[in-house]
């Protein structure tokens, strides 16, 4: 599958010094830094194609592009690799529903979302794998976990025991009870009888007449959503067998934590014989007007309509760095119509003869970029250099910042 367009990273002037990165990590709940490292290996959830991209597709995937920004700042390599989850029941209802073929549905709105990154500035990720083209993997991966004894099946449909590791369910730190219903509404099906345990995930379905299907040594059909990804991060980022975990970060937004993440971390750990990935980073919810975002709501915001009405990518980027990337916020009219008037002053400050002093703002958004990605912090310091600049303060030109805020925040003014 191809990626978007490359976007050009200003590079920071060596004067400045960049520590090393934190991120909060679910597993271990606490903030912990980034091993220092020449290479890192990031695999971020991609979107299920039927729907086009919304504002918390577009936070998520701003979160890790900043992250991708501050590791390349810091002069390592990123090894970035996302899926597109090309073929899932949701994707089938909403192409039946509208008398579309799927891969048609899919296709387009998978070239809706590389539009939506490039508007948003997002460094596009080195692989970009749609799970219809790596059934080869999916199946490779399968069958190791039938050779490890992981695996059973219930009628035609083979399961993966997810107690195959002894250290389920700590990534989510979720009580019995809460993972059983959280299984339930997103995808999975604890009351299946002859299932050994409810919260068994499934990893390949066998055909049902009307679906696709593919073949393999398991029989004609599809493969069940967490192996997906477990599959493609582990070919495509390529593991150093030196290193303690298999990937550096597993990423996406919190309603992933659970059951997908923990169970393509189990499965993975399986395969690998080592923990899936070193830090798991989740990005928050958006809601609007204060009411959480859905589909079933139908209150969703689009990317693709915000700029079609003429809304300025760059601020409806900043207006989402208005919040720390890990909280549940809220998007409103207000909170974009008060980041184009803060990118028409920044825009406007940048382009005075001279300006207030750059360095100290400039070493103010790296100290919080490296603190867990504390936007908040960052724009806040931004916003006083626009205020001194407005107010006359000068001995600087603003070359030096423009380029720092397109490298570490992707605001390409």
């Amino acid at each position: 599958m191809n990626s978007w367009a490359t976007v050009a990273i200003p590079p920071l002037d060596r004067r400045f010094s960049l520590p090393e990165l934190s991120l909060w990590d679910t597993a271990s709940l606490g903030k912990r830094p980034l091993e220092k490292k020449e290479l890192y290996r990031i695999y971020v959830c991609g979107i299920t194609p039927y729907d086009a991209t919304h504002l918390g597709h577009a936070a998520t995937y701003l979160t890790f592009d900043l992250i991708h920004r501050y590791l390349l700042a810091t002069g390592s390599r990123v090894k970035f690799v996302q899926n597109i989850t090309d073929i899932d029941d949701p994707l089938l209802e909403r192409a039946a529903r509208d008398g579309q073929d799927w891969r048609e549905l899919a296709q387009s709105q998978i070239d809706l979302f590389r539009g939506d990154m490039v508007n948003l500035h997002i460094i596009p990720p080195d692989h970009y794998i749609g799970v219809v083209e790596a059934m080869p993997l999916v199946e490779s991966s399968i069958a190791k976990l039938s050779e490890a004894g992981t695996t059973y099946l219930v009628d035609d449909d083979l399961y993966f025991k997810v107690h195959s590791d002894s250290d389920f369910g700590s990534r989510s730190h979720l009580s019995q009870e809460k993972m059983l219903e959280i299984f339930s509404e997103r995808g999975g099906d604890p009351a299946r009888p002859g299932k050994q345990d409810p919260l068994d995930a499934l990893l390949w379905l066998a055909h049902r007449p009307g679906e696709p299907s593919w073949p393999s040594r398991n029989g004609d059909g599809r493969p069940g959503w967490h192996i997906e990804c477990c599959a493609i991060a582990l070919n495509y980022l390529q593991p150093d067998e030196s290193s303690a975990t298999s990937i550096d970060i597993q990423g996406g937004g919190s309603d992933l934590i659970f059951p997908h993440h923990e169970m393509s971390a189990v499965q993975g750990k399986i395969l690998e014989g080592r923990e899936f990935a070193s830090h798991y980073v989740h990005s928050g919810m958006i809601g609007l007007d204060g009411v959480k975002m859905s589909k079933s709501l139908g209150n969703l915001v689009f990317v693709s309509k915000l700029v079609a009405a003429g809304s300025d990518p760059m601020a409806i980027r900043w207006a989402l760095m208005e919040s720390h990337y890990s909280e549940d916020r809220s998007w409103s009219s207000q909170l974009l119509e008060e980041a184009e008037v803060w990118i028409i002053r920044l825009r406007a400050s940048l382009s005075m003869m001279e300006c207030a002093p750059t360095d100290g703002v400039i070493d103010e958004i790296i100290a919080s970029q490296s603190d867990n990605l504390d936007t908040v912090r960052a724009l806040r310091s931004i916003k006083d250099w626009i205020f001194a600049s407005e107010s006359g303060s000068s001995g600087s030109s603003a070359g030096e910042l423009s380029r720092a805020l397109d490298s570490l925040l992707g605001l390409a003014i």
